[in-house]
């Protein structure tokens, strides 16, 4: 069974792992640092599907799809899927789930859905509940843009500070296996909120909820920076990962050596313009289900701590002049 060893901290007995693992992208996610990680790349943003929300429910079977090949399983050996995803009541998880004889759990924790996903599968599957679980988001470029934004059309500017969503789906099966990448323990987080209005600033708003996921986690296991290869964000772009790091020093928490952020690891922001970065459900999904849970599974890392981050607005809550609240999930991986 689990083991609680803080107020949100939860250690597993049995050592879930990682069965599996895929991640698909589109075309400018490809053109990127970690295109050749990917396990197939869409050239077009419709997929064949007559609208981009059809397409992004397309790439979470592909990916779903993807890892159950690589484990030689069928998506009749899943319990459950775990999924989620930004357009509104997480249809395109829903549509992507429907038809199949697998048990459902819809998820919406914006940005951090991934790390959500994963922790509630490794503790259903640590606790004997479940045998198997797929964890699963995804985002599309398109569709979010005219969810949160503006219609693509409309050709609307953004700023410095904003940051480009992912169009891309990670997925993840979580079960006993005695094969890396372990999940060690999982945090989960508090819906922090201090006072951010600018939509456009996604990594100011959701800098905060790292900040007290990853203290709280280092507090309650007594351990350091110093003794994790990789402390891993997701996605808070350019200025959030800088205002992480300047909120840690200032309780003498250094990551500064060993962090990096999904959003600035999926494009090259020199040359992409992509602003401060990526974002969206898909960025911290597709960089985690390729580049690092390879390394890990390879002992290139033997201990990550990964912590998406997720901006709990809606369009309607902005228009009502609301401020931002945010989450951010912690799942430590080890070899």
């Amino acid at each position: 069974m689990p083991q609680k060893i803080g107020k949100t901290t939860i250690k597993t007995t049995q050592m879930p792992s990682i069965c599996a693992y895929a991640a698909v992208a589109g075309k400018k996610e490809g053109e990127g640092p970690l295109g050749k990680h990917f396990d197939i790349l869409y050239k077009d943003p419709n997929i064949g599907q007559k609208s981009f929300e059809q397409a992004e429910s397309v790439m979470q079977k592909d990916a779903v799809n993807t890892a159950l090949k690589k484990a030689g399983l069928t998506l009749a050996d899943i319990d459950v899927i775990l999924a989620g995803d930004l357009i509104n009541q997480c249809t395109s998880s829903a549509y992507a789930a429907r038809g199949s004889d697998t048990g459902f759990l819809g998820l919406y924790g914006a940005c951090s859905t991934m790390a959500q996903s994963i922790a509630l599968a490794a503790l259903l599957v640590d606790s004997g509940a479940l045998t198997k679980a797929m964890a699963v988001t995804s985002s599309h470029f398109c569709a979010a843009e005219r969810q949160f934004r503006y219609p693509l059309e409309y050709g609307g500017n953004i700023t410095p500070t904003s940051q480009w969503t992912v169009t891309g789906s990670g997925a993840a099966l979580v079960g006993i296996s005695g094969e890396p990448p372990f999940i060690k323990a999982v945090t989960i987080g508090k819906v922090q909120d201090l006072g951010v209005k600018d939509v456009n600033n996604m990594g100011a708003a959701m800098a905060p909820a790292a900040y007290d996921t990853i203290k709280t986690y280092l507090r309650d296991t007594g351990s350091e920076p110093r003794d994790y290869d990789l402390i891993l964000t997701g996605d808070l772009g350019k200025v959030g990962s800088l205002l992480l790091i300047e909120l840690l020093s200032k309780d003498n928490i250094d990551i500064s050596g060993n962090h990096k952020d999904c959003g600035m690891m999926i494009f090259d922001i020199e040359n992409q313009d992509v602003h401060s970065g990526g974002s969206g459900c898909g960025c911290s999904a597709v960089v985690l289900c390729s580049l690092i849970l390879s390394n890990i599974r390879q002992s290139v890392w033997k201990n990550v701590l990964f912590a998406a981050t997720g901006a709990l607005m809606s369009p309607m809550s902005v228009q009502q002049g609301e401020t931002i609240p945010a989450i951010s999930h912690l799942i430590h991986f080890t070899n």
